[in-house]
């Protein structure tokens, strides 16, 4: 992935509202209707959440008759959580960067 579309994940979860999506999603598949009482939100505030969350790659929907369920998306958390782990690291942390000084701490 590059910048551009790391940023969108980033982006898509630095909202209160979709946080609290996703962690109402973590306890499984849930249909919109229930996702507007547990936030309560607007029909057209929950739809706009949405599209950003399912654009990012983060959540899956999927309709059924006239309603829409979500889920969290396990590629889609996998590869965020790689994404944030490329930017929230120091070269001390990986094998290659051998016995060097840590650059994450200043030396005395």
């Amino acid at each position: 992935m590059g910048f551009r579309e790391d940023v969108k994940q980033i982006k898509a979860l630095a909202d209160e509202n979709r946080l609290a999506v996703m962690l109402s999603l973590q306890h499984g598949e849930k249909c919109g209707c229930v996702l507007l009482e547990e936030l309560n939100i607007t029909q057209p505030t929950l739809s706009h959440h949405m599209k950003i969350l399912c654009d990012s790659g983060l959540v899956n929907g999927r309709k059924e008759g006239k309603w829409m369920y979500y889920s969290i998306s396990r590629e889609g958390i996998a590869a965020f959580r790689e994404m944030v782990g490329t930017y929230a690291r120091c070269d001390c942390e990986t094998k290659e960067a051998g016995p060097a000084v840590c650059a994450c701490e200043p030396t005395a």
